[in-house]
């Protein structure tokens, strides 16, 4: 109860402060007699709920990002395990990816629209593009850092290719990839606002570049805070669902004071939280 009253503590100060200077006009170095104070954004936020037009934008942007989302982690699983496990598919792939990998997703606006006969196929096209590669990164390198111990386990057993796939190389690679579904979420969220604003038909990025072409400032920031919001709860979202599928991970719980953490037992993971050993164990209990 400290920790969510310490949160809303600092989120309830940060409004405070914007109230502050904003309401009384302060301009030092930053002009913050050009911002809607906090009122005003809320008088706009409540207007904008009791209209149509909010929900229509708000389901036509998540559509967009789920949409790309699911695409780029399907696709960037599948490309990551199989550039780190093949040889030949690595040769053939990684030089193309690479090359395509530092092009920044909005950079790729203009090819969506000629390549892609609707403006929404091309929004997810860039979509898909931003989740993608941070997926198939992570992927990659969390399966390329697996011990090889594992997979020599399954061999012995007589398990085969697929096996070892399915026993070894997803679970084991399974924190690494909800890193980059993470990152991928967040990068996607940013680049389908850039997206709307340049060639979109409804969406939140789309009504926040209408709302600034207009001079609706209030408008404006309530698409940055519907921005956040949703940004927020789809990347909790996602570490919520990585949490669960690696419970039988063993986690560590923060204690505060710069004490040792505390090791936590996953699930399924078996690992006693203060293993005995001869170190820990007094001296007239050895034998």
């Amino acid at each position: 109860m400290t920790r969510y009253a310490s949160r809303i503590a600092s989120l309830a100060a940060a409004l405070g402060l914007w109230q502050l200077l904003t309401s009384r006009d302060v301009d030092l170095w930053l002009r913050f007699s050009q911002f809607p104070t906090v009122t005003d954004v809320a008088r706009a936020f409540a207007g904008r709920l009791t209209g149509p037009d909010y929900w229509t934008d708000l389901t036509d942007s998540l559509t967009r990002i789920l949409t790309g989302f699911l695409l780029a982690a399907v696709l960037g699983v599948a490309a990551g395990v199989l550039v780190a496990r093949s040889r030949l598919a690595g040769d053939l792939l990684g030089p193309l990816l690479e090359v395509v990998r530092p092009i920044p997703a909005i950079a790729l606006v203009p090819v969506a629209i000629l390549l892609f006969p609707s403006n929404e196929q091309g929004i997810v096209f860039i979509t898909f593009t931003a989740a993608f590669f941070p997926v198939l990164v992570s992927t990659r390198h969390a399966v390329r850092a697996l011990t090889p111990v594992w997979e020599e386990a399954v061999r012995t057993m007589g398990g085969g290719r697929w096996r070892i796939l399915g026993s070894v190389v997803l679970p084991g690679a399974l924190p690494g990839v909800f890193g980059g579904l993470s990152v991928g979420i967040g990068v996607s969220w940013i680049c389908v606002i850039s997206a709307e604003m340049i060639s979109g038909q409804y969406g939140v990025g789309y009504r926040t570049w209408q709302d600034y072409t207009v001079v609706d400032y209030p408008g404006v920031f309530v698409g940055m805070v519907t921005i956040g919001v949703l940004g927020w709860l789809t990347s909790t979202a996602v570490e919520l669902l990585g949490r669960r599928l690696t419970r039988w991970l063993p986690r560590t719980s923060y204690v505060p004071g710069g004490r040792t953490p505390r090791r936590v037992r996953g699930a399924a993971s078996g690992i006693p939280a203060s293993p005995t050993t001869k170190e820990n164990v007094p001296h007239d209990q050895l034998v």
